[in-house]
């Protein structure tokens, strides 16, 4: 598949690409940007810009997240897409939006030092934190959406349906919370998006941060990777693990579930 033209979206499909081979080994990022925007863990592929093109890009928008980064989202449905530097030949695409099958192999981890406390990089999980916080600070990555509830954050479960990896880039983490008891200091910029199957998830419009998610049926979890400090939480299962990437592994040993 070195030459293979291969493709990728958004969740509501405002934003499609493709991109020509070959494309680089997927990178899975710990850093802390990272983490708040895809509310876990984002992994990508770069590839030259010159062979990179945009199908559709009405819902587009870019979040300059540091001086020589810009990072690309739906401003639809809330989906992480991109990563580029300002003046680089090239642009790194989120794995979890191509289409599959992408042929990739995750092939490296960044930044591992800064993982959240509630996974590890590869391998088994960490044990149980010692650190429990009383509250959960979260904020999404520019700041203009915060809020907090109680802690800690308990048992994390990951969800690798295609609807969450489009929407991460990666695949998921989150956590049961009472949504009665969050109280929110900044959300002006906070918008929803209706999914598919009847859910909301909410995320920062101004910079893409992934939140929350709220079934049809009520039951509310907030993403881990929004937790600006220690969680308190530990990775405890995969779900819809039948509809996970072909780029990568599961290797933590943890319980799976072919759905939920």
């Amino acid at each position: 598949m070195a030459g293979a033209v291969r493709q990728g979206s958004c969740l509501c499909g405002g934003v499609t690409f493709e991109a020509e081979g070959p494309l680089g080994d997927v990178i899975a990022c710990h850093c802390s940007q990272c983490r708040r925007t895809s509310g876990h863990v984002w992994a990508g592929s770069f590839v030259p810009r010159a062979r990179f093109r945009l199908l559709a890009a009405a819902g587009l928008r870019w979040f300059r997240s540091s001086s020589g980064v810009d990072r690309g989202f739906c401003q639809d449905c809330g989906a992480s897409l991109f990563w580029q530097p300002v003046d680089g030949a090239e642009i790194c695409v989120a794995a979890g939006a191509l289409d599959p099958p992408t042929g990739l192999t995750l092939a490296a981890h960044w930044h591992r030092q800064d993982a959240g406390d509630y996974y590890s990089p590869e391998g088994p999980p960490p044990p149980p934190a010692t650190t429990r916080p009383e509250r959960l600070h979260c904020a999404c990555l520019c700041g203009a959406c915060a809020f907090e509830l109680p802690g800690p954050a308990g048992p994390i479960a990951a969800c690798h349906c295609t609807q969450c990896r489009k929407l991460s880039g990666h695949y998921s983490a989150s956590f049961d919370a009472d949504e009665s008891r969050l109280v929110w200091r900044r959300r002006a910029a906070l918008k929803e998006y209706a999914t598919p199957g009847g859910g909301r998830r909410g995320f920062c419009s101004a910079c893409g941060s992934s939140l929350w998610f709220r079934s049809a049926a009520g039951e509310f979890s907030v993403e881990a990777g929004a937790v600006t400090g220690p969680t308190g939480g530990r990775l405890s299962e995969h779900i819809f693990v039948a509809s996970k990437g072909d780029y990568y592994e599961i290797d933590d040993g943890l319980p799976q579930a072919g759905r939920w």
